[in-house]
């Protein structure tokens, strides 16, 4: 893989399905449908999808492509593949909260290694670079050239008082139970990837989640998070997220910044 055409190439699709995302955000309505699992979907998913789908089918059509909106797709079995959530946050997207993102990963050998979340309504946009290094590129952003970027890098953690992330849509009192086990200086609450890219940039040490989501879900989070020097494990045996698992689905997981004496569940 040339990852410097796989990172041009995941920018553009990233922000020109932002573009689309946003015309339906903020027409006067839009259809909101349920997937069989009674998920919300709507246009800005499936237009999103079709718009990255077919750009990266075009730019890498030997590679695999997982997506969330392509059932089909979740049969496949690869080591290497790309992975697509075309609107992540789907919930935020239908309330107005701003908090979606569009989420587009490489997975090598069950290691996200590359990623773009894009976050079109904060105009906040997080990637790895060709070299694997995250950064967050500040905007207006031109779709044919990256402009200004800052290299993400974890905080180091005072574990006498912790920044915390938790999810808007998905909190319990599992989470807050586990959240309790440690000394928290602040908690904030963040809606889709946004949560890992907020440990990425140092604004939060710790975000667990003991609740269901799938690969598609985290890959690109994952890998902002993995360039900017965090981790990401297995709630209950504390091991490295692996991804390319049957059904791409993912156990409860912890992503922190190294330096977080982590408890056990």
């Amino acid at each position: 893989m040339n990852y410097e055409t796989l990172v041009t190439v995941i920018r553009r699709l990233a922000l020109e399905a932002g573009d689309r995302i946003m015309e339906i955000y903020n027409s006067d309505d839009f259809e909101v449908k349920s997937k069989s699992d009674q998920s919300p979907v709507t246009e800005a998913d499936e237009a999103a999808d079709a718009l990255i789908s077919a750009g990266l089918r075009d730019a890498f059509p030997e590679v695999a492509l997982v997506t969330e909106e392509q059932a089909d797709s979740h049969d496949i079995d690869a080591m290497t593949f790309l992975i697509v959530d075309p609107l992540d946050g789907t919930k935020e997207f239908v309330n107005r909260r701003g908090d979606f993102t569009v989420n587009i990963a490489l997975v090598e050998d069950g290691v996200p290694t590359r990623g773009v979340v894009y976050a079109p309504a904060k105009g906040r946009m997080f990637y790895t670079n060709s070299v694997g290094q995250s950064v967050e590129e500040t905007g207006p952003f031109d779709k044919d050239a990256a402009g200004e970027t800052t290299p993400l890098h974890v905080s180091k953690p005072d574990n006498s008082g912790l920044m915390v992330v938790a999810s808007k849509s998905h909190r319990d009192q599992a989470t807050d139970d586990y959240i309790g086990k440690y000394e928290v200086k602040d908690m904030t609450s963040a809606g889709s990837s946004l949560k890992f890219c907020l440990v990425a940039t140092g604004e939060a040490d710790l975000y667990p989640r003991l609740g269901r989501t799938m690969e598609w879900d985290t890959a690109a989070g994952h890998a902002v998070l993995n360039g900017a020097g965090g981790h990401v494990v297995r709630f209950d045996d504390l091991t490295p997220l692996a991804y390319g698992k049957a059904g791409y689905a993912n156990p409860f997981f912890i992503a922190y910044a190294p330096g977080v004496d982590l408890k056990e569940g």
